[in-house]
């Protein structure tokens, strides 16, 4: 079903729409896990401090509202969903929330104040709209080109609709990977000629309380005395379990479904395990993405009296972070970056 749509865009018979604002597409072939957030992150960052005026659109996974929302200060989770609700709480910037992308960006591009730069979170699977930059995100752990179609594997569509990308980044590279393992790495992905291709990793930050953000612990330097409860409803959390072992004195993990609905109950439960460590330093570690949804009103009453901290997490480049930003950037300041290789 997907390859016979795909086939209908690649000729023509179904047709894409490209926005007159720029627009950078973040995606993946696969589904969950590979590392889009942190990843859009660093993108809003990154044009933030060159001045952009910018707004991210995504659909809004889970969320409990219908149609095209434009987040303000008082929204929910439950509004828009936790990966745009990080954006909106983290940064100064109109994000919204719409399945239909193109009429997210027609919205967003009558806003009295205009972005000149829209960012769609997860889209690339959205042909009807053509973004002026696309850019597909592969896990090391689990690339693309070693992975099959759903159900037999987690591809919502073919390996060669990676043709459709003009930035492949290979995320959560592993610390120690030697430059020969790179190269076949870069050998399995093929890129084209148009493609440039990038390898990433995690960066975490310093804990902070959900409830004081000031009130931080260093993890390198202080989390050896802590027993950890880490709880995490994210589609991968290996690399942030792997990271707090190799810190913490011990680490209990309570793993939940990705985007998990938390309900008063979960809370309690993890509450009276937490009582039950009989250790003098003990701490739960979560997500920002958790920390979005356990603001939900009918459970914050519970966690804010948790002794919980937040595991921030970023990307950084193995190498090439310059020449990635000066990609990024061209396209912001021009028209003229679009390839037309599939027209």
């Amino acid at each position: 079903m997907v390859f016979i749509r795909n086939r209908l865009f690649d000729t023509g018979i179904l047709k894409e729409k490209e926005p007159d604002i720029h627009t950078i597409g973040v995606g993946n072939l696969a589904v969950g896990g590979a590392g889009k957030t942190p990843l859009v992150e660093y993108l809003i960052k990154l044009l933030l401090q060159n001045e952009f005026k910018l707004a991210t659109l995504s659909r809004g996974y889970k969320r409990k509202t219908s149609g095209y929302v434009l987040a303000n200060e008082t929204s929910s989770a439950d509004d828009i969903g936790d990966e745009p609700l990080i954006y909106k709480s983290k940064y100064n910037i109109d994000v919204a929330v719409d399945g239909n992308r193109l009429n997210g960006v027609k919205k967003l591009s009558e806003l009295e104040q205009k972005p000149n730069l829209i960012l769609l979170d997860d889209v690339f699977q959205h042909r009807y709209i053509r973004c002026g930059l696309n850019i597909v995100v592969s896990d090391y752990s689990h690339p693309f080109f070693s992975d099959h179609l759903l159900p037999y594997g987690t591809l919502r569509e073919q390996k060669n609709g990676l043709v459709r990308a003009d930035i492949v980044i290979i995320s959560k590279t592993p610390e120690r990977t030697t430059p020969v393992e790179l190269r076949n790495v870069l050998k399995d992905v093929k890129p084209g000629p148009h493609q440039q291709v990038f390898f990433s990793y995690l960066k975490y930050g310093d804990l902070y309380s959900i409830t004081d953000h000031l009130l931080k612990l260093e993890v390198e330097k202080e989390l050896f005395k802590y027993h950890v409860m880490a709880i995490t409803g994210i589609a991968n959390a290996t690399p942030m379990i792997m990271y707090l072992k190799e810190f913490a004195n011990e680490v209990y993990h309570f793993p939940f479904d990705d985007h998990h609905e938390y309900i008063p109950k979960e809370l309690e439960d993890i509450q009276r395990y937490y009582e039950q460590i009989n250790k003098t330093y003990k701490i739960i570690i979560t997500t920002e993405k958790d920390l979005m949804r356990l603001k939900n009103s009918n459970i914050w009453p519970i966690a804010k009296n948790m002794n919980m901290f937040v595991l921030p997490v970023e990307v950084s480049f193995k190498d090439k972070e310059e020449e990635f930003n000066q990609i990024i950037l061209k396209y912001a300041r021009t028209n003229r970056f679009h390839h037309k290789k599939y027209s």
